[in-house]
């Protein structure tokens, strides 16, 4: 039991102490982000007081929020509550920081600006980071899980940038409900219930503490809960037969716990409460003023001297959610709607929580409530706001009278849910259209969305079965559409990897005439089979791209060519047009960046993240990784959730560090149906075949790469695309192992399958490396000249150091070790500049045995490089091109002090000392 001013806190002396900890950081200048996640009643409140209380004794300003309910469709509301106090510094900021960050709380200048969200996230954190020169700052947020999603959207980006600010994020949620942007952006506490002896002893410290039967009925039901045992105390003590009373669950107990205090209060006390229930907002003017004459400040007695709510200045706060929940749900269906209308009417200069309010009084359908809300939305949207957008368009729904009016607002919910990355909410949506119209528009909207959700978790299947019928359905009527369908087919079907998907779409694009724009058939023929349809493809995507990029800010839904530039990405990707696929993603992520569309920025971004890896620009690719999986993880974006993980653990095995890539691909497929995700599958068989070979056990690779193809009489790839990359590590790994045969006859069949089409250099060049691996000795050189003669195989450049160490093996084996030695130097740059460690002291060793003393590797290049974050990477490269610190703050969305703060990390990883050393301790981009 710990003491802390006039409360005690029991059985929490761990959690304490990590919460001292976690203070005494802040006040040496260091950073920290805490999520404390358990039930309702675990105490977690209790907590946050604790922590505020010992920062505030240790000279550190505490900053306070808590989500409500009510207000968690406003757009930014929790972030208003947490800036509130210092919104006047807000014109230091830099003008396109404050412009954004004003601008989402209505309080610009009324100049027309277009949201940006990632803005809006770089001003609260300067805006912090300023306030924090003069002193260290505890952000103390509660109720995370009620918070708005804009609020959270900025939470989760400060809370991935806090490093080298005096600033510390400790939140609060309920552990069934934590927000998907900090779910794991943060380190997490779970607060679990008491132990049977904490619970006895804080029973002990009630003022009429039970005994006997009532005592263990107490410590029953409350199951540990803190909340429950104070509470629970209190009703046995207030009506002893209460502990002879059957058990009922929970939370419905102690919601009737609460509302039984209230028909002992006034009854102008509990209309003051009713209102700061239906409000669900802290403003005392408010609630005074939509109650009238009926109720005075002094009204609020009774209900705080009850324990029912906390009164400071102009601010009401309940002392728990659910006392509120408990004392709305105790007033009639008159009563509540009453209240509401009543602070409707008050709210006349806050259109949004006035629509709300209206909503909420609406009896059954209300046509005016539902546009009110359908005005919010759009407000909400033109900030940024799609997931306030999203939510009140669904509420205007319900209040719709028209069905076909309300299936129109739930499709443009969906839409507005499907920028903000919810995959799962636009489900939910799309699947009530259908039970309220039968018009084919809105019916195959509504399918095109239910389908794009599927499509970014691993559902494939399910996505495939909206998308196909409304591309086959509209072939004739409307070609455009089928198109779009298609397109949007394709990404699943890529994914999944089944063939009878892709054929079906491959015969749809063929009914659909000449379109002008055939974008989507370009991406259909590529992603479903870039071989047979290489030739083709190439033609169309050198005739597609001829419109210029879409202005910055541009609204997506209207940001056509953004979404060609994706598309035109994706396809250079698939068909080993690497370079132009890393000019048009990088592009497209730039444009994307200055969007809240978080599911497209995720799937884009690993998409870059995958060419990147391919082109030998690891670092990078690790950038892209982190930024992808962030969005991703969000917002539940599971394809991108698993795969960027996957991709990460491949580069940490070709490094040599295999029990973290062991490791990570494990977290990553935990629950994962992989048969149903083969383009997965095979990259996660890869990723564990690259550990097995760092670590010299040729077995166990042979064994990963070989289930990469099927084990009929002539082997199929388990995908149809991704296995043929892998061939050549297949065949080296089965020289070595003594399964020759087996790999021979994967390799004749995969050669004669290519043979149907036309394959890139980078799959010509794998297939003859395979040829040469098995070859007979009089036969294998001509296969190595091949697999290096053309030059565009210098774009892959891991797997052109991988031939160029193969042949210069067999050269040496041969008595020509002078013709080895300028292979293995090349080899040996590459390896090193990718810090490849199992590849890098293989191809050390050949050198040697070649007769060449190999040279330590420059300070300054692949090692000190390697020990580089990729945002340290991406800092230093900026540093050294003469931007200051605000103004990188500026380009990448960290404060300057936090630029900074890496910056002193940086200088002794690469052995300088100054500024003015970056531009020669650093390689240009790409070497």
């Amino acid at each position: 039991m710990t003491p802390l001013g006039d409360e005690w806190i029991v059985g929490r002396d761990h959690e304490l102490a990590l919460l001292s900890r976690l203070v005494d950081a802040l006040t040496t200048g260091r950073s920290g982000a805490l999520l404390m996640t358990g039930g309702p009643g675990a105490g977690k409140s209790a907590l946050l007081e604790a922590a505020a209380r010992m920062a505030r004794r240790s000279g550190v300003r505490v900053l306070r929020c808590r989500g409500s309910e009510g207000e968690s469709g406003l757009p930014f509301a929790g972030l208003h509550q947490l800036l509130r106090p210092f919104l006047d510094l807000a014109e230091g900021l830099p003008a396109r920081q404050r412009a954004a960050l004003l601008g989402v709380f209505g309080l610009d200048d009324g100049t027309p600006t277009v949201s940006d969200p990632l803005l809006t996230s770089l001003g609260a954190l300067t805006l912090l980071s300023d306030v924090a020169e003069h002193g260290p700052l505890l952000l103390v947020i509660d109720d995370t899980h009620w918070l708005d999603l804009g609020t959270l959207d900025v939470l989760a980006f400060m809370a991935r940038r806090l490093e080298g600010e005096p600033v510390a994020l400790l939140l609060a949620a309920r552990d069934t409900a934590v927000p998907a942007q900090l779910d794991r952006q943060v380190d997490r506490l779970t607060i679990e219930p008491l132990d049977p002896a904490a619970a006895g002893r804080l029973l002990d410290h009630q003022p009429r503490p039970p005994a006997g039967r009532a005592r263990s009925r107490v410590l029953e039901q409350a199951a540990g809960v803190p909340l429950a045992l104070v509470e629970l105390a209190r009703a046995v003590a207030r009506d002893p037969a209460a502990a002879h009373e059957d058990a009922l669950p929970l939370t419905d107990r102690l919601e009737a716990i609460f509302a039984a205090d209230l028909p002992e209060l006034p009854p102008a006390t509990r209309e003051l409460l009713l209102f700061a229930a239906a409000a669900e907002s802290a403003e005392l003017p408010v609630i005074l003023s939509a109650v009238g004459d009926r109720a005075t400040p002094d009204d609020w007695l009774p209900a705080e001297r009850a324990g029912l709510v906390r009164v400071d200045a102009d601010r009401v706060r309940f002392r728990h959610p659910l006392i509120r929940s408990a004392v709305y749900r105790a007033a009639t269906y008159t009563e509540r709607h009453t209240a509401h209308r009543a602070l409707a009417d008050v709210l006349v200069g806050d259109p949004d929580r006035r629509a709300w309010h209206h909503a909420a009084a609406a009896s059954g359908v209300d046509e005016e409530a539902a546009r009110e809300l359908d005005d919010s939305a759009a407000r909400a949207q033109r900030r940024g706001g799609y997931a306030a957008a999203a939510t009140a368009l669904e509420r205007a729904a319900r209040l719709s009278p028209d069905p076909t009016v309300r299936a129109g607002r739930l499709v443009r919910a969906a839409t507005m849910a499907m920028y903000a990355g919810h995959p799962r909410w636009v489900g939910e949506l799309s699947a009530q259209v259908a039970t309220l119209t039968d018009e084919p528009a809105l019916l195959a909207e509504a399918s095109l969305r239910a389908g794009w959700a599927l499509a970014v978790t691993t559902r494939f299947a399910g996505s495939l079965g909206f998308l196909l019928p409304v591309a086959e359905a509209a072939v004739d009527e409307d070609p455009v559409l089928t198109l779009d369908a298609l397109a949007t087919a394709t990404t699943p079907a890529y994914n999944s990897g089944a063939p009878e998907h892709r054929e079906k779409i491959l015969r749809i694009a063929e009914r659909v005439p000449p379109q002008e724009d055939e974008i989507g058939r370009l991406w259909a023929l590529a992603g479903c089979d870039p071989v047979r349809n290489r030739a083709r493809a190439l033609a169309m995507f050198a005739r597609a791209w001829t419109d210029p990029l879409a202005e910055p800010g541009a609204r997506p839904e209207l940001d056509l060519p953004l979404a060609r530039m994706v598309v035109l990405g994706g396809t250079a990707w698939v068909l080993d047009e690497t370079a132009e696929a890393i000019r048009l993603l990088g592009a497209a992520m730039d444009h994307l960046r200055r969007s809240p569309t978080s599911g497209a920025n995720a799937t884009v971004a690993q998409a870059l993240a995958l060419a990147l890896y391919e082109s030998g620009s690891w670092t990078e690719a690790r950038a892209a990784l982190d930024e992808a999986y962030g969005l991703a993880a969000e917002g539940g974006l599971e394809n991108v959730v698993v795969g960027a993980p996957v991709l990460r653990a491949t580069l940490l095995a070709l490094r040599g560090d295999t029990e973290e890539a062991r490791a990570a691909v494990q977290r990553a497929v935990h629950g994962i149906d992989l048969p149903n995700c083969r383009s997965l599958q095979v990259r996660t068989h890869y990723a564990l075949g690259a550990a097995a070979l760092a670590e010299g056990d040729h077995a166990a690779a042979y064994d990963r790469f070989r289930a990469v193809y099927t084990r009929q009489p002539e082997p199929e790839p388990l995908h149809f695309h991704a296995s043929d990359y892998y061939l050549a590590d297949l065949v080296a790994a089965a020289v070595r192992t003594g399964r020759a045969e087996d790999a021979r006859l994967v390799l004749d069949t995969t050669r004669r399958r290519l043979a149907e089409g036309e394959t890139s250099a980078r799959l010509t060049a794998i297939v003859h490396r395979a040829d040469a691996l098995l070859a007979e000795p009089d036969d294998a050189e001509r296969h190595f000249t091949a697999a290096l003669a053309d030059p565009a195989g210098d774009r892959w450049p891991f797997e052109r150091a991988q031939v160029r160490l193969d042949y210069a093996e067999w050269l040496r084996r041969r008595r020509r070790a002078v013709e080895a030695r300028p292979l293995l130097a090349a080899a040996l740059e590459v390896f090193e500049r990718l810090g490849t460690r199992p590849w890098t002291d293989r191809t050390r060793a050949e050198l040697r045995a070649a007769g060449v003393t190999p040279a330590s590797p420059p300070a300054g290049s692949a090692d000190s490089l390697a020990e580089l974050t990729p945002q340290q990477l991406q800092i230093a490269r900026l540093a050294a091109a003469g931007l200051t610190n605000r103004e990188i703050g500026e380009r990448i969305f960290l404060s300057p002090r936090t630029v900074g703060f890496h910056l002193y990390r940086i200088f002794p990883k690469l052995g300088i000392t100054s500024r003015a050393q970056l531009r020669d301790a650093l390689p240009e981009p790409g070497e």
